[in-house]
């Protein structure tokens, strides 16, 4: 279904998909490293330096000119964590030179202007330009509080923050907002060098591409020394049996967010994670979910209430936005619903709409190039490799008896409730 082609340049692996179902060609580049406390707020930072300047076009302005007269070439930059890695994305797109008037060399000139940005950034005195790095650090302190400001998002930071406590997950991608003030221009360059020698470098390459012309490119234009082979290990981890903990925070807010976690004990490389995905879908992950129709719909208790899952960790997230009068009644409908899983009280109607969501949700993924690479990526963060003809089948494939097995490894960890600074009628008073 995608044909991927992966071969090593010096530490770089290169993924080649050769397609003509996209009018533009897409480059994505990833580094990945272990989340770690010390690194989290430079790597924050990092990405968002270096697409402001370049030794060629040192300023925003100077290289969003240049992008412009690439026919409207687009950059993004991105920082994700998937399991206990962060991992930064840079995301270049042109338009396919097949189909404009004049035959551009746009991919050639993208992948320079890529080799630029990571290896000729906009210096001075040997480090980044002081200016540039002061601007970035402003606006990742808007961004890190644009988290407290949303309760939605600041709701889900929280409680992984609390179920989390001592492991790297705990912390945020977007780093830590008492670390901004601490970077300089020459830290964050030594930092810089540091990356490009030590992470995992992948880089994607998709749409009409031959692989051996994006290989010459590559070797032209992305040479860097080798590094000794890591091991990409597995992040889930065993935490000590403990009581399920309650947090109970009070903020100025009408609406309450109660957030539950769970551990799942399944992961994106264990045989049951096709069952696991399956689970989710029945239980909160699509608007057919029991916790959709029987906490929203029927019992008229939440605003929102779902679930998601994070695949290399091996957690379980049930988000839902409640009337704080309404706590114990929601934790009690939403347990009902977690112990009607494990029951296997769920119709076959329910397991093939899933299956059907599951899939078309796959598709319309694969549809977009950004998509096609984050589906793929998670074949470099696992040790697991899943094909997505493999994946489909095996989605199709799950029984009742899989769906019963998978939620029978789940297990509360963490309720964290997010409510007013008044007590609710349930007489909860605060932490």
């Amino acid at each position: 279904m995608v044909d991927e082609k992966v071969t090593a340049v010096g530490p770089v692996r290169v993924h080649t998909i050769s397609t003509d179902k996209y009018k533009t060609n897409t480059i994505v580049w990833k580094m990945k490293a272990p989340l770690a406390k010390e690194t989290v707020t430079l790597r924050a930072l990092l990405p968002y330096v270096l697409q402001s300047g370049t030794a060629d076009y040192p300023s925003v302005k100077a290289l969003r000119t240049y992008l412009d007269e690439l026919y409207g070439a687009t950059l993004n930059v991105d920082l994700t964590k998937k399991g206990e890695h962060h991992i930064m994305t840079i995301r270049i797109d042109v338009a396919n030179e097949r189909f404009l008037p004049e035959q551009t060399p746009l991919l050639a000139k993208a992948f320079q202007f890529l080799a630029d940005l990571l290896f000729r950034p906009a210096l001075e005195g040997g480090r980044f330009v002081t200016d540039i790095v002061e601007q970035e650090k402003r606006a990742l302190r808007q961004r890190i509080q644009a988290v407290y400001d949303d309760k939605m998002r600041y709701a889900n930071m929280r409680l992984v923050e609390e179920m989390c406590q001592g492991e790297p997950y705990a912390l945020s991608p977007n780093g830590e907002l008492e670390d901004v003030d601490g970077i300089t221009a020459e830290g964050l360059y030594r930092y810089y060098e540091r990356a490009l020698a030590e992470d995992e470098l992948d880089l994607y390459v998709i749409g009409d591409v031959a692989e051996e012309a994006v290989l010459t490119a590559v070797k032209q234009r992305f040479s860097l020394p080798d590094r000794p082979k890591r091991e990409c290990a597995s992040s889930v981890s065993v935490k000590p049996q403990r009581e399920v903990r309650e947090v109970i925070e009070r903020q100025d807010v009408k609406q309450g967010k109660l957030n539950i976690g769970y551990r799942t004990n399944v992961t994106y490389e264990d045989d049951d994670y096709y069952a696991l995905q399956m689970f989710n879908g029945i239980f909160g992950g699509f608007s057919h979910s029991k916790l959709f129709i029987n906490v929203r719909e029927k019992a008229s208790l939440a605003y929102y209430a779902a679930s998601r899952l994070e695949s290399h960790k091996g957690l379980l997230m049930v988000m839902s936005g409640i009337e704080p009068a309404h706590y114990e009644k929601a934790r009690r409908i939403i347990d009902e619903q977690m112990q009607a899983m494990k029951n296997g009280d769920f119709t076959d109607e329910e397991m093939a709409q899933t299956k059907a969501v599951i899939r078309n949700q796959l598709l319309e993924t694969l549809d977009t190039p950004r998509g096609l690479v984050e589906v793929l990526y998670h074949n470099v963060v696992s040790t697991r490799k899943r094909p997505i003809d493999e994946w489909i089948a095996g989605t199709d494939q799950v029984t009742r008896e899989d769906v019963v097995r998978a939620a029978d490894k789940v297990e509360l960890d963490t309720v964290y409730f997010l409510t007013g600074m008044e007590a609710t009628e349930d007489g909860k008073t605060g932490v």
